[in-house]
């Protein structure tokens, strides 16, 4: 890997492997040992001087006919488990998003991937906090839109030591091996495997798992926080939703979350039935796979499929190598991600309906503490990747087409994300917790690099609160473009703000004061009452209170408004990428729009 790599490779790199440990370590440490419920294991001394237990089993691995079941438990092992090394990782394309090495045109992972990693301060066996003294237990949930990605991606040794917590990070089925709803997968299911959502029911047993043997690591099962980044950040929201996860945690965080869920109907139709389905349904999977098997074309594959039994069905989709399955789904050509319905809201594990509606009941959700945010330019990473927004002069130079319409649909994009990922959910739930608080991440201090400037290219971006938030930004030669010397003293006093406030919150559930900045509850009773808190370094304005907010209205209402925006062809642009994030804007309402007739969605404005 050379210092001249292409930008927008370290880009996506930085996004998903924004804490990327260096090597595992590779000899046990005996005083590491500890008897857990679950059985007797041994980890190592990481890079920052903690104990890590890599590659934990915390369920049967989901194969053969376990898998589109339940996770269920392991029997406990009586061998002294050699904890070094993380599990593999869940089936999925391979990218730079989401950490995961592989063949260009395969899959990489092994469904046998339900793993976790426990990072905490060094102890010796006698050293252990026991009782009172024992530490807040942090669970991270990684992201990769639930498609990719893994646990083995963050390093959470320094958080560990420096804050004393203790850190999990755990992976769970991805793509439509973690999200898949068919009639034919419910025969002799729960209802709640008939729910379609393994993913998050993977989720819960590893809270189970966390709740029965954090104790041995000298955390307290009686106060968890769970905390992830974006698809992460989804999910969390989504454990505060499901029954299932009721009293399994006590705190949450979200990072760039959404409140995002899938139709049934959109998840099993076919796209010519009523309702239609996704292009990437369950039926039009199967359909695909049988053309791929000898179907003549679609029309013969619907007549086999409907000769099938649901037995049949079944068997055949169970009998699918993991690789051979993922084959009919198209990843994104940028990032390997997935596009397909996911997340459920089937009444039983996540209810039907609007999520702020449930939030803004006190008995509609799992009431805890929340603390939830957005990066202050969140799209830019993704249009940064894009080579609608950006040429790219030998692989290495980029340069933005247009650098005015760039910015302001990345801004108009990212107020979006704010609306819907933190604004209004924390509008609703504030109205029964008192306990909630909002921040927006604005560092953006990135080198100019070939005459690219990154600040503007990047900014805030996506993903990039990630290494702050868990100290770590030792990531190798690559990641030279984006922490320097230069900018060195000022990305570590607001990563050292920003563990405090993290770490306050899961050990009281309020961030409390940081750097001399106390992080006040989001407060409703006037428009310019405080509502979060801006994380920035002193350049660029310092760690402060603010009470600006978005909603989706609002910003729709701001796209026909915006001077920037000065001709039909730029608000469509924003339209249509706002559509197409689906953050509040439907391809239907793009499609009902007047003044973009000329530009249908299939055709980007741009073109």
């Amino acid at each position: 890997m050379t210092r001249h790599r292409p930008i927008w490779i370290l880009a996506l790199t930085l996004a998903a492997a924004a804490c990327r440990p260096q090597a595992e370590p590779s000899s046990a440490d005996p005083a590491s040992l500890r008897a857990t419920p679950a059985g007797p294991l041994v980890g190592a001394v990481g890079m920052y001087g903690d104990h890590v237990w890599r590659g934990i089993p915390y369920a049967q691995a989901p194969t053969g006919e376990r898998r589109w079941r339940a996770p269920r438990p392991l029997p406990a092992w009586t061998e002294t488990l050699q904890a070094l090394a993380s599990g593999s990782p869940c089936p999925q394309y391979p990218s730079a998003f989401g950490g995961v090495a592989g063949p260009a045109d395969g899959v990489a992972g092994n469904e046998d991937c339900l793993f976790l990693n426990v990072f905490a301060p060094r102890f010796t066996a006698d050293q252990v906090p026991r009782d009172t003294g024992r530490l807040p237990v942090m669970v991270w949930i990684h992201g990769g839109g639930n498609s990719i990605g893994e646990a083995g991606f963050v390093d959470g040794g320094r958080l560990a030591t420096d804050e004393r917590v203790i850190v999990v990070a755990l992976n769970y089925r991805l793509g439509p091996l973690g999200w898949l709803r068919h009639a034919a997968l419910r025969e002799g299911a729960t209802p709640a495997e008939q729910s379609g959502n393994f993913a998050l029911l993977d989720l819960v047993r590893a809270l189970e798992w966390v709740r029965d043997n954090i104790d041995a690591f000298g955390g307290d099962p009686g106060n968890v926080t769970i905390f992830g980044e974006s698809a992460g950040g989804r999910n969390v929201f989504s454990l505060l939703l499901a029954p299932q996860a009721k009293g399994l945690f006590q705190r949450a965080i979200v990072q760039s979350g959404g409140l995002l869920t899938s139709d049934p109907a959109e998840a099993e139709n076919a796209v010519d039935a009523t309702p239609p389905g996704h292009v990437a349904s369950s039926h039009e999977a199967l359909l695909r796979l049988l053309q791929h098997d000898g179907a003549a074309d679609r029309a013969a594959a619907t007549a086999q499929l409907a000769a099938m039994s649901p037995a049949a069905i079944a068997a055949y989709l169970r009998g699918k190598p993991a690789a051979e399955f993922l084959g009919a789904y198209e990843p994104y050509r940028n990032n390997g991600m997935i596009s397909m319905p996911q997340v459920f809201a089937d009444g039983v594990v996540l209810p039907v309906g609007d999520p702020l509606r449930q939030f803004a009941s006190a008995d509609g959700w799992n009431r805890v503490p929340v603390m939830l945010g957005t990066n202050r330019d969140e799209n830019r990473l993704f249009m940064f990747a894009d080579p609608r927004w950006v040429t790219r002069y030998f692989w290495i130079v980029p340069r933005l087409r247009d650098e005015a319409l760039y910015v302001a649909t990345a801004d108009l994009m990212a107020r979006q994300w704010k609306a819907t990922g933190a604004d209004q959910p924390a509008a609703a739930m504030r109205g029964v917790e008192d306990d909630v608080y909002v921040y927006r991440f604005d560092w953006d201090e990135q080198p100019r690099m070939l005459g690219a400037d990154l600040s503007t290219m990047l900014g805030a971006a996506h993903g990039f609160e990630i290494p702050f938030v868990f100290g770590h930004f030792n990531l190798g030669r690559q990641a030279d473009v984006m922490w320097t010397d230069a900018n060195s003293p000022g990305r570590e006093q607001l990563s050292a703000a920003m563990m405090e406030y993290w770490v306050n919150f899961a050990r009281t559930g309020r961030p409390g004061s940081a750097a001399g900045v106390e992080w006040l509850a989001w407060d409703p009773s006037s428009p310019t009452a405080p509502k979060y808190v801006v994380l920035d370094t002193p350049a660029g304005g310092g760690i402060r209170m603010a009470h600006d907010t978005q909603t989706v209205q609002g910003v729709l209402d701001s796209v026909a408004s915006d001077p920037r925006l000065a001709d039909a062809r730029a608000r469509c642009t924003v339209y249509h990428d706002l559509a197409q994030w689906a953050r509040g804007l439907r391809r239907s309402d793009y499609d009902a729009l007047a003044a973009c007739k000329e530009y249908p969605f299939e055709e980007y404005p741009w073109s």
